[in-house]
C-alpha cells in the first residue's frame, strides 16, 4: 500500500527511480554477470566440474580442510562478487554436490560486493582513494573468508566417493538450460533493483531534511545509493565516511539480502544464519577500517 501511495502522489519519483534501477541493471550487472551465470550453469550440469574438482582434490583438500568441492563457490563468488556466490552455492547444493551445512556457510562467506565495484565505484568515483584498494580488500574480504574456513573446518562433509570414470557430458539441451537459467536470474536481479530504487526514493521523501536519518535509512536499504549519499556528504569527515561505506559494503544492504534470498529460494539454505553471518562481518570490518584509516 505505501509503495501504491508514493507512486500516486510522486509519479516523477517514481519514474526516475525505476528507470535508474533499470538502467543500473542493464548497463553494469546483466552484461558482467550473465555470461558467467550461463557457463557456471553448464559447467554444473554438464559434470565437467566435477571432472576439474576431481583432478585438483589433493590440493584443493589441503587447502578447504577437505572440502575440495567448495573451491568453485569461493573462487567464483570472491572474483565475480554478488551475487555469484549464493547463486552458485544453491546450484551445487541442488545437485547434491554439497551438504547444507557446507551450503549455509559457502552462502554467508562467498556473497561479497566484487572487487572491481570496490575498488572502481567505491574507492576511485566515490572517495577519490587511489592507494587504498589493498588494504580495503583486506579489510572487507578477509574477515568473511577467514571465517567461512573455520566454520568449514568443523562441518561435515560429503562421503568420499569411490573413483569412477569421468561422466561429464554435453549437450544441446544443457546448453538451452544454461541460457534459460541465467536469463531468469538476471531478470529476477532486475526487478530487485528496481524495486529498492524505489523503496530508497521513498526513504529520500521519508527522511526530508534529516541527513543523519537520510543516510541510515539509504545506505541500510541499497548499498550504491547509499554509498553516494554518505561520499557526497558536506558534514561527515572522510575518517568517518570511509568506516561507514566500509560497513554498508560489508552488509551489502536489504536489497542484497532479498536478491540472495530470491537466487537460494527452495535450496534449504538458511537466510537466518546468512543475515546474522554478514551482521557479524559488517561489525568486524567497520571496526577495522576506522582503526585502519
Amino acid at each position: 500500500m505505501l509503495f501504491i501511495l508514493f507512486l500516486l502522489i510522486y509519479p516523477d519519483d517514481c519514474v526516475k527511480a525505476a528507470a535508474n534501477g533499470l538502467i543500473l541493471w542493464y548497463e553494469n550487472i546483466l552484461p558482467a554477470l550473465l555470461p558467467f551465470t550461463i557457463f557456471s550453469n553448464i559447467l554444473i550440469r554438464s559434470g565437467y566440474l566435477d571432472d576439474m574438482l576431481r583432478a585438483a582434490s589433493p590440493l584443493l583438500s589441503r587447502l578447504f580442510f577437505h572440502h575440495p568441492q567448495a573451491a568453485y563457490p569461493i573462487v567464483s563468488g570472491f572474483l565475480f562478487g554478488f551475487p555469484i556466490g549464493s547463486k552458485t552455492t544453491a546450484d551445487l547444493l541442488r545437485e547434491g554436490k554439497l551438504t547444507i551445512q557446507e551450503a549455509n556457510i559457502l552462502c554467508a562467506m562467498c556473497n561479497n560486493i566484487s572487487p572491481v565495484f570496490v575498488s572502481s565505484y567505491l574507492l576511485i568515483a566515490s572517495l577519490g582513494l587511489y592507494d587504498r584498494t589493498w588494504m580495503t580488500y583486506a579489510i572487507l574480504y578477509a574477515p568473511p573468508f577467514l571465517s567461512g574456513l573455520l566454520l568449514l573446518r568443523r562441518a561435515p562433509r560429503l562421503p568420499a566417493k569411490k573413483n569412477t570414470a569421468s561422466a561429464s557430458n554435453l549437450n544441446f539441451q544443457m546448453i538451452d538450460a544454461g541460457i534459460m537459467n541465467g536469463f531468469e536470474t538476471l531478470l529476477k536481479l532486475g526487478g530487485y533493483i528496481m524495486l529498492f530504487s524505489l523503496l530508497s526514493q521513498m526513504c529520500t521523501r521519508l527522511a526530508g531534511s534529516n541527513e543523519l536519518l537520510f543516510t541510515g535509512l539509504t545506505g541500510i536499504t541499497e548499498i550504491t545509493n547509499g554509498i553516494h549519499v554518505i561520499a557526497a556528504s558536506q558534514t561527515y569527515p572522510l575518517s568517518l565516511k570511509y568506516p561507514l561505506i566500509i560497513g554498508v559494503t560489508a552488509f551489502g544492504g536489504l536489497s542484497g539480502f532479498a536478491q540472495t534470498a530470491s537466487m537460494v529460494k527452495g535450496s534449504g539454505i538458511s537466510m537466518r544464519f546468512y543475515f546474522v553471518f554478514r551482521l557479524v562481518q559488517t561489525a568486524i570490518s567497520t571496526a577495522l577500517a576506522a582503526c585502519l584509516f
